[in-house]
């Protein structure tokens, strides 16, 4: 290994203990997959009203954000952590114990909440506390993220084979963990935090780069929770295999995100990137309408829309970070609220889609959907030109990292 891809993972410790902390929150993400069948049969839920187990989550999440940053600059980033972990599995254990679809609907939204306050200040204090610069704490991030969005599914798919409250109690578990190691590792910083005006993040959606970048990741969170929360019900397999299949499309997804997107961006720039890669990923969505009958097909195109995901995350995220000069906590929390709105949407809008008129549907409107995100960004892409000057240096540090892990 060289000594630039080393730095990533020679760390102290209170980085590794949020890094924990960190794929421990996003197995949230994916963790009800597997059991949303469970769910539904027992708790007599139906499938639009089991898909709001993703859309309360989501609403909350991107609501909150416009919030976070302005909370973590009175009260500090590790507080704001601490409480993020604690309502996180404060509300998992509800859950585990709920005795309606409602309930658990709604105690996903106070999940939403902690994941929120916890998330919106993660990858700030991991960059404030790494060894080896921003671009080794931003690789390991992105490695905390994938991990947690593959194991997320697999927990759940195990754990559900016993029961559908099996993962929410394997989550409280873990949390607690987290909470543990963040609170006895991570120091508080010295200097006091500088108080952000609660309306910075709104305000930051002024800024005509960032509008457009947050624009393309509302339709393009359409496709991408259409793809992880809907496909369960066409899959028809028990909480097991559906936790194997999105295994893997975390896995995939994982490894895109960390070592595909800083190989791909030394030869392209970031536009470019984007319009090649949506357009793709609107492909593989129309494949999965194609084969939504045909459950080998169908897992095909969710592991390969796992790969594509990976880089399109990645690369959105790093051009939401140079589209502005505001604090990068500020256009995060601008950025992200409005992406999870799509995402909040596109679960139940699934769900109806398919019993008014079959499975393939759900998957082309979600095709659609990504491909307005690609027009939204060639149509922009003038506003854009920055984020492409300031492509080759970063690209460059950053393949250098994570192809030295390879060394």
């Amino acid at each position: 290994m060289s000594r630039a891809g080393s730095k990533v993972w020679s760390q102290p410790l209170p980085v590794w203990a949020v890094a924990f902390a960190s794929v421990v929150a996003f197995m949230g993400i994916g963790l009800v997959d597997p059991i949303l069948p469970a769910i539904a049969e027992s708790l007599e839920a139906t499938p639009v009203e089991t898909e709001l187990l993703f859309t309360s989550y989501l609403l909350v999440t991107g609501l909150a954000m416009l919030v976070t940053s302005w909370i973590s600059s009175r009260i500090g980033a590790k507080a704001t952590m601490l409480a993020g972990l604690a309502l996180i599995g404060g509300f998992a254990l509800l859950c585990a114990l709920a005795g309606s679809v409602e309930a658990v609907i709604g105690f996903r939204a106070g999940w939403g909440l902690g994941n929120a306050l916890f998330i919106s200040t993660a990858l700030a204090t991991i960059v404030g506390a790494a060894a080896g610069g921003s671009a080794a704490a931003i690789v390991l991030y992105e490695a905390a993220l994938g991990l947690g969005i593959a194991i997320g599914p697999l927990l759940g798919g195990l754990l559900g084979e016993l029961s559908w409250r099996g993962p929410f109690f394997g989550v409280v578990t873990l949390m607690v963990i987290a909470l543990l190691a963040v609170s006895i590792l991570l120091r508080s910083p010295s200097e006091r935090p500088q108080p952000l005006p609660l309306l910075a993040p709104l305000r930051a959606l002024r800024v005509p780069a960032l509008a457009i970048l947050a624009l393309a990741a509302l339709f393009y969170n359409i496709g991408f929770f259409i793809l992880l929360a809907f496909s369960p019900f066409p899959l028809g397999f028990g909480a097991l295999g559906i936790g194997f299949t999105f295994f893997g499309w975390g896995v995939a997804l994982a490894v895109t995100s960390v070592w595909g997107a800083p190989l791909l961006l030394r030869h392209v720039t970031r536009t470019t990137a984007l319009l090649l890669l949506l357009p793709l990923l609107a492909v593989d969505l129309a494949a999965a309408a194609l084969f939504s009958a045909t459950p080998a097909g169908l897992v095909t195109c969710i592991v390969v829309g796992g790969l594509l995901l990976g880089f399109v995350n990645t690369i959105l995220t790093e051009s939401v970070m140079e589209a502005t000069d505001l604090p990068r906590s500020v256009a995060s929390s601008a950025y992200s609220a409005v992406r999870f709105l799509g995402g909040a949407a596109a679960p139940p809008l699934a769900a109806a889609l398919w019993h008014a008129f079959g499975a393939a549907v759900p998957f082309l409107v979600g095709a659609v959907s990504v491909l307005i995100a690609a027009s939204v960004i060639l149509l922009g892409r003038g506003r854009l030109r920055h984020i492409d000057r300031r492509e080759a240096d970063a690209a460059d540090e950053a393949a250098a990292i994570v192809a030295g892990d390879a060394a």
